[in-house]
């Protein structure tokens, strides 16, 4: 790991550096066999049969099929967000290659310099972001280790100058072959206190950063909707438009 001796100035030049190629995914190759059955199956069903009772029985059973094969059809697009949960919704974003979980209700804000944002129209503290900065690195563990790119992320960017904040944990897991650094810190504000969670991961020649969190007081309340949704967040490779 590389060491951030002076890791505001590594973390920005980093940053704002050529992203390199970009990789895409290709269009899941089990599509063109459930339009073939989809073909066929209503084929079978308009054909003539000397039973009228099976020939029922063979349309509802062709019907059913269909219908089935409809609703996977329509749900791939959601399957690369993340796997349904009750209570979230999925947001996939092909563009930028992530995607994550948010709870139901909350919603989506537009906010300069972030590329995504939902939030509680009541408790403004509950929300979550997503932001890319285009970086030249291939992975996060050439920034350092979970705890020093955290502390840098959290007192120079995350929250302003202001604010008192402090690094609770950080650690590191990988997924598909890419690595993610996941951090709780705490920014204390004069007239507030926000408790949130973090999540970061390089990839498609950018440096992706999750931010969720809550007020303080809501912590207890919040806190598994709100690691559900750092624990849900992933990227994928896109193709280079």
């Amino acid at each position: 790991m590389a060491s951030l001796r002076n890791p505001t100035s590594a973390i920005h030049r980093t940053f704002f550096l050529n992203p390199f190629s970009q990789v895409g995914i290709q269009t899941p190759v089990f599509f063109p066999c459930f339009r073939r059955s989809i073909r066929f199956l209503v084929k079978a069903a308009a054909s003539a049969s000397p039973h009228p009772d099976r020939c029922g029985r063979r349309q509802a059973l062709a019907v059913g099929t269909f219908a089935t094969c409809i609703s996977l059809l329509n749900v791939t697009s959601t399957s690369f967000a993340a796997e349904a949960k009750k209570g979230f919704q999925a947001v996939l974003d092909k563009k930028d290659g992530y995607s994550f979980l948010y709870p139901f209700g909350w919603q989506e804000v537009v906010i300069e310099g972030q590329d995504k944002v939902f939030k509680d129209v009541i408790e403004p503290l509950e929300n979550v972001s997503v932001n890319l900065v285009e970086t030249s690195k291939q992975s996060i563990r050439e920034l350092g280790s979970p705890q020093e790119v955290a502390e840098v992320l959290i007192k120079k960017v995350l929250a302003p100058p202001t604010q008192k904040t402090k690094l609770v944990e950080a650690a590191e897991h990988e997924a598909d072959g890419k690595t993610y650094y996941t951090f709780e810190f705490i920014a204390q504000a004069p007239n507030y206190t926000r408790h949130a969670l973090g999540a970061i991961t390089i990839g498609n020649g950018k440096f992706y950063t999750l931010t969720t969190g809550a007020n303080e007081r809501r912590w207890e309340k919040m806190k598994d909707r709100l690691h559900t949704i750092v624990d849900s967040f992933e990227i994928f490779e896109v193709f280079n438009a």
